[in-house]
């Protein structure tokens, strides 16, 4: 009976003596992994920003590229309708 109450008291001995570093540990790893999501998140938003910028940019030239595109084709059947008119009045002299 002695015996057991020696091996009990040794390991309850044994785990307090380890209890704090355990502690000291998990809090170590928690804080080791709470920077670790903060920097995982701070990489993700600047990705994002950096997509938005990125979806901006070609959302703009696109919109210039159909704006250009628009303004060529109204020359272009405003060229037509002038010439049109031009040779109407051809042939009606």
């Amino acid at each position: 009976m002695i015996r057991k109450f020696a091996m009990l008291a040794t390991t309850v001995a044994l785990f307090v003596a380890c209890g704090s570093n355990v502690e000291e540990n998990a809090a170590d790893t928690m804080d080791a992994a709470n920077d670790n999501a903060t920097e995982l998140m701070d990489k993700a938003q600047d990705a994002a920003e950096e997509a938005a910028a990125t979806i901006d940019s070609t959302t703009s030239a696109a919109m210039d590229t159909v704006k250009q595109s628009m303004e060529n084709a109204t020359d272009a059947a405003q060229d037509a309708v002038n010439k049109a008119n031009e040779a109407a009045e051809k042939a009606v002299k």
